[in-house]
């Protein structure tokens, strides 16, 4: 082998590291790059001879810098971080609202507790009973804000669950694609590691939407599954993810793999899990606990009012309508209701009696039955109910803070595997410079050497 040919074969390895540098150097910012870099062997020499060193040196692989495990921690992190993100959007909301203290429920109850107690010093007060009126629809109109508030939350939860379900089968059918490039390049001796990237990049984006479980096949593919076990990806075939709206306003998740179909009804992960704990948890039990308490509230007054008088002497009307789910929200006051409606007298030949009204105020420290928070007063209840979504907010902040830690520290340990580094590329970049450099030397010497021979045996041809 001539000086001139394993030179050539450094300076062709030389070139390939450059290039591989470059590549990363060119990708420092690409969103889920995996570095590259040459897989450098000497070659043995080509016949046999005790003083003949060697061929050169030969590429043997472009090597793509990727940990199985790491990109597991990756994916379980972004899944994790998923599901504790998702909602805290809507509990910020609630909290917002539901905690207000001039806004919110517990301000119309106490408000509509205020004018009652302000009649009684003049049960026959016209100004005083109109107060009591304007107080009641101030109170059902709290009820319905925010009874509105948690329904179009709700419509917001299955919306963006319908968009996610969208993606899913966006990630799911790429995945499979990107499967079948992968199979068709690494047979065919391409480097794949573009489409690999891809594929690890897609399989993260979806682990943000549910938890998956990934099989390594021989072929080069990969199968995505839940962590529950239905296949998301097989090969080149991927699976069809719908959201069917229930007659109780909920939604289904359904699976559908070749001619397969699931109902997804177990734990999901990612933000699909977050959003589904969210309605279940939090915001369902929340709607049937104001709707109780606008129910309740209906309910008591209404019948203390009907064992009262009026100023007439007649028997008292409802103040409020209740409709669990009307079009104008679930509490109103009774539409023409006047004030000489109300029925704040317990005899009927004492008008200016506020006997019943003593009772209507009394009702404010009664316990009521309200579903989920049992027997409380209806003030005790909001003060549940706000104290219980604080906490539940808290204990969600809580863990998208770890969940952020441990995304964190599942970066770092990717990017120290497969991340590109500046400086170590800027390094590498001067020693195949030098590296190529010094191959070409060895080429100007040999061709040096060569013609001095020459010249040996045939003077003239020196200039």
């Amino acid at each position: 082998m001539s000086m001139i040919s394993i030179a050539l074969s450094g300076a062709n390895a030389a070139q390939a590291a450059l290039d591989a540098s470059s590549q990363n150097t060119a990708n420092l910012q690409t969103p889920g790059y995996s570095r590259q870099g040459v897989v450098l062997a000497s070659v043995q020499p080509l016949y046999d001879g005790a003083q003949v060193a060697g061929s050169g040196v030969a590429v043997t692989s472009v090597q793509r810098f990727s940990d199985q495990y790491t990109n597991l921690q990756l994916w379980n992190a972004a899944s994790g971080l998923g599901q504790s993100t998702s909602a805290q959007p809507y509990f910020t909301q609630l909290e917002q609202v539901m905690g207000d203290t001039t806004t919110g429920i517990s301000a119309g109850l106490d408000g509509f507790s205020s004018a009652l107690n302000a009649a009684s010093e003049d049960p026959s007060s016209d100004p005083l009973r109109q107060q009591v009126i304007a107080a009641a629809t101030s109170l059902a109109q709290q009820f319905n804000s925010q009874s509105q508030l948690m329904t179009d939350q709700m419509t917001a939860v299955d919306q963006q669950r319908t968009s996610i379900v969208s993606q899913v089968n966006e990630l799911t059918t790429n995945i499979a694609q990107l499967n079948g490039q992968i199979v068709a390049a690494q047979a065919s001796g391409t480097n794949a590691s573009g489409l690999l990237d891809a594929r690890d990049h897609a399989i993260g984006s979806l682990a943000s939407f549910a938890s998956v479980q990934v099989a390594d096949q021989p072929d080069g593919s990969l199968d995505v599954s839940l962590t529950s076990g239905q296949p998301l990806v097989e090969g080149t075939t991927a699976a069809s993810l719908s959201a069917t709206t229930n007659p109780n306003d909920t939604q289904t998740l359904n699976l559908k793999f070749s001619n397969v179909a699931f109902t997804l009804n177990g734990a999901l992960g990612g933000q699909l899990q977050g959003l589904q704990d969210f309605q279940t948890n939090v915001l369902q039990p929340m709607m049937q606990s104001i709707t109780g308490m606008a129910q309740q509230v209906a309910t008591s007054y209404n019948n203390q009012l009907a064992a009262g008088f009026t100023p007439a002497g007649t028997a008292g009307t409802p103040l409020f309508q209740f409709v669990p789910a009307g079009a104008t929200g679930t509490l109103s006051v009774t539409p023409g209701i006047q004030t000489s409606d109300l029925a704040f007298s317990s005899d009927p030949t004492a008008p200016g009696d506020g006997g019943n009204l003593t009772q209507l105020i009394a009702l404010d420290s009664q316990p009521v039955a309200l579903p989920v928070l049992g027997n409380v007063t209806l003030s005790d209840a909001m003060t549940q109910i706000v104290g219980t979504l604080g906490t539940q907010s808290q204990e969600n902040q809580n863990a998208a803070s770890t969940a952020q830690t441990v995304s964190d520290q599942a970066e770092a340990t990717w990017q120290s595997v497969s991340g590109v580094n500046s400086d170590e590329e800027a390094t590498n970049l001067v020693q195949y410079q030098q590296m190529y450099q010094a191959n070409m030397q060895v080429i100007q010497v040999a061709n040096t050497l060569f013609a001095n021979t020459l010249a040996m045996f045939n003077p003239a041809a020196v200039i």
